[in-house]
C-alpha cells in the first residue's frame, strides 16, 4: 500500500507539474446582454516577465497581457461573495496559474462590492458563471490553448451557492421565508428583509430557471450560501467530485445552515474541510494594511488565527483538488 502510494504521488508529479514560467493576467469586459459588461480576470501560464501589477486594493506579481503558454490546460471559473468582486480570490487564482490553470474570476453585475443593486436576485449568477465559460472557450484570444474536457469551478458564500446551481444543484427558495422567520438577525435573513419582492419572485421560480453547465466536471465550494434551500433532492444531480469548505467560527453563515446542510445533501461525500478558528471573511484573500484600515469587518481575523498562513495551505489543496479530478 505504501508503495502503491508512493506511486500514485510520482505519476501526479509527472502528469501534472508546477508550471516554471511567470503568470500572465489580463482583465477584460463580458458582453452582457441586458444587463451592464461583466468584469472578468483571467489568470494564466506564460512565458512573459512579470513585475508588480495593481489589482483593486491589492498587488500582485503578473505579465500583465503577456502571451499565454501551454497547451490543454485545464480552465477553472471563480464566484465571488455577495458584494465581492473578481479580485477577491486572486491569490487561488495566482496559485492555479502557477501550477498550469487557466483560473478566469468574475465579478457579478449587481452583486459587487460597488453595486447591490440585485443582491437578492441570486438565480442570475449561474447564469453569468455560464456566460464566463462560453466566453474563454469559444472567444478569448489564449482559447487555443485550453482544454473544454477539463473545467472546474471555485465559489465562495453566494459563489458557493453558484457553482452548486452551476454543478446541478436546484436550491427551493420557497424555504427561505420559513428559516429566516427564525433566524432574523442572521446576514441572509436582513438581505432577505430588505429585498421582499426579489425573495418572492425567487420562491416562485421553476427549476427550468436554475442554469447548470455539464462542461464543470469538478468543483470547491467554501462557505456556501443558502446551504440548507437545497436538500436531498436539490442536490441529487451534483454527482461531480466536491471539495467543501466550513469554517468553524462563521457568524456570517452559521453551522450547522450552510455547509454542513450541504455536506448532508450531496449524494456523493465530499471531501470536507473544516477550518479551526477560522470566521467567514478568512476565505478572502489576505487583506493589505490600507485596506485592512479601511474594511476591517472583512480583513480582521479572530486572535491567533493567521489568515496567511491558512492561504498558503488552503490554495495548495484547492490546486490539488483539481489536479486530481481534472486530470
Amino acid at each position: 500500500m505504501k508503495l502503491a502510494a508512493l506511486v500514485l504521488c510520482v505519476l501526479v508529479i509527472v502528469v501534472a507539474p508546477a508550471w516554471a514560467g511567470t503568470v500572465g493576467f489580463q482583465k477584460l469586459a463580458l458582453p452582457n446582454p441586458g444587463g451592464k459588461p461583466l468584469t472578468v480576470g483571467i489568470w494564466y501560464p506564460s512565458d512573459a516577465a512579470a513585475r508588480p501589477t495593481p489589482l483593486e486594493d491589492f498587488t500582485q506579481v503578473v505579465a500583465a497581457d503577456g502571451p499565454v503558454a501551454g497547451r490543454r490546460l485545464p480552465l477553472v471559473v471563480i464566484s465571488h461573495g455577495s458584494g465581492g468582486s473578481f479580485a477577491g480570490h486572486y491569490d487561488t487564482a495566482l496559485a492555479l496559474a502557477r501550477a498550469g490553470f487557466v483560473a478566469a474570476s468574475i465579478t457579478h453585475e449587481g452583486d459587487s462590492w460597488d453595486d447591490q443593486s440585485k443582491v437578492a436576485e441570486i438565480w442570475r449568477r449561474p447564469a453569468q458563471l455560464h456566460q464566463l465559460i462560453d466566453y474563454v472557450l469559444a472567444a478569448w484570444p489564449g482559447r487555443g490553448h485550453v482544454d473544454a474536457a477539463r473545467v472546474g469551478a471555485f465559489g465562495f458564500s453566494a459563489g458557493g451557492f453558484t457553482v452548486l446551481v452551476a454543478a446541478g444543484g436546484v436550491p427551493n427558495l420557497a424555504t427561505v421565508a420559513p428559516y429566516c422567520a427564525s433566524h432574523a438577525q442572521t446576514f441572509t435573513c436582513k438581505i432577505v428583509a430588505a429585498h421582499a419582492a426579489e425573495v418572492r419572485t425567487g420562491a416562485a421560480l421553476p427549476a427550468s430557471a436554475w442554469v447548470h453547465d455539464r462542461r464543470i466536471k469538478a468543483i470547491v465550494v467554501a462557505a456556501p450560501a443558502l446551504g440548507f434551500s437545497f436538500g436531498r433532492r436539490g442536490l441529487g444531480a451534483v454527482t461531480i467530485p466536491v471539495q467543501l469548505w466550513r469554517d468553524e467560527e462563521d457568524h456570517v453563515l452559521p453551522y450547522p445552515d450552510f455547509a454542513e446542510a450541504v455536506r448532508a445533501a450531496l449524494p456523493r461525500p465530499p471531501e470536507y474541510h473544516v477550518v479551526a478558528d477560522a470566521d467567514h471573511y478568512d476565505f478572502l484573500a489576505p487583506c493589505p494594511a490600507a485596506l485592512a484600515r479601511q474594511n476591517p469587518d472583512i480583513c480582521a481575523s479572530r486572535p491567533g488565527f493567521d489568515r496567511a498562513a491558512f492561504h498558503a495551505r488552503f490554495d495548495a489543496a484547492v490546486v490539488d483538488f483539481f489536479r486530481r479530478t481534472l486530470g
